[in-house]
């Protein structure tokens, strides 16, 4: 994505008194946030979607196509806009690796912070700050949440982003969208190929379903990402393009 950057100052605090050096968290300010334009035909249309005020929004279709990071963009945009009702963007993912999550080292909050990592990553590059993500968290311009803590939840002036929906079953799914609460929106990420739900189990991806369904309500807009969106790298295009011919020629 293309940018206009700001560098912010990091400062650092002191306790005259006992001369202890103290990191003092910095604020983050809505003029750090970079400019970035649309770089494909469908990122334009996502960029179009959103400035009509379309509310609920589904980007599916190939990796590496910047769905995540223009819906963080987006949405934080807004959230800094002062003509903007929405208070903060609520970002939803399935712990899909939750369904043995106890066997990872850590505490539960330990477990599910690196689920959160793409996000620190994304905020990072919008912000050109590598404390961004954590800041505004602290600022309560961003909340994450499980799918697995969402039920009997309700976000107002939110705009919520489920993220990697290819990996929630379809009552995750239904669970999510009767979260919606008054003067929210919400936008979907995902891709079908990619899922990560064990099968063997009987555990299946209900993006299919959702989507089907999601098709006939006349408040949904839909935008499907294609090889021809990568903007990731070359060598991710490439990549992907000959997973398509594969598949193309094996089925």
């Amino acid at each position: 994505m293309s940018k206009k950057k700001n560098v912010s100052n990091t400062t650092i605090g002191f306790e005259s008194e006992q001369h202890v050096r103290v990191s003092t968290p910095n604020k983050i300010k809505p003029s750090e946030l970079q400019t970035f334009e649309p770089l494909t035909d469908n990122q334009r249309k996502f960029f179009d979607a959103y400035g009509r005020g379309d509310y609920f929004i589904m980007l599916t279709g190939s990796a590496g196509t910047g769905k995540s990071f223009i819906a963080c963009y987006k949405a934080m945009q807004e959230v800094y806009d002062k003509n903007s009702s929405f208070k903060r963007v609520v970002i939803v993912r399935s712990a899909v690796q939750s369904r043995d999550v106890g066997f990872t080292p850590g505490s539960l909050e330990e477990k599910m912070s690196l689920y959160e990592q793409p996000y620190m990553q994304i905020y990072h590059t919008l912000f050109n700050r590598r404390d961004a993500y954590e800041g505004l968290k602290d600022a309560g311009k961003i909340e994450f949440i499980s799918t697995s803590f969402i039920r009997g939840m309700s976000f107002d002036d939110s705009i919520i982003i489920v993220d990697e929906c290819q990996n929630m079953n379809w009552e995750e799914l239904s669970t999510i969208m009767t979260r919606v609460g008054y003067r929210s929106k919400i936008i979907f990420c995902g891709d079908y190929r990619q899922t990560d739900l064990y099968r063997k189990q009987g555990d299946k991806s209900g993006l299919w379903k959702f989507h089907q369904i999601a098709k006939t309500m006349p408040s949904f807009t839909s935008v499907e990402f294609t090889t021809d969106d990568i903007v990731r790298s070359s060598l991710v295009k490439d990549f992907l393009i000959a997973v398509d011919k594969y598949d193309q020629e094996n089925t």
